[in-house]
């Protein structure tokens, strides 16, 4: 018996399953995954060893983005 182990690496594997998962969403779905996707997703920069606030990454990439615009 074989197993999905012989043929993809785990990333692949879960890669594959995600875009399942996705297409089998309706559009107002989808969307709205995504939406909490970015939403979750947070960073924060360490120095010296301490960490410091977390940074919710949709609002960093729009302060770069901001940042890009006035330099350009």
């Amino acid at each position: 018996m074989s197993s999905w182990r012989n043929f993809f690496t785990y990333n692949k594997y879960s890669q594959i399953t995600a875009r399942a998962l996705r297409a089998s969403f309706t559009e107002q779905e989808r969307v709205a995954a995504e939406r909490r996707g970015l939403t979750i997703l947070k960073f924060q920069r360490w120095e010296n060893g301490l960490g410091g606030t977390q940074i919710p990454l949709a609002e960093e990439e729009a302060r770069l983005k901001e940042a890009v615009g006035k330099s350009s």
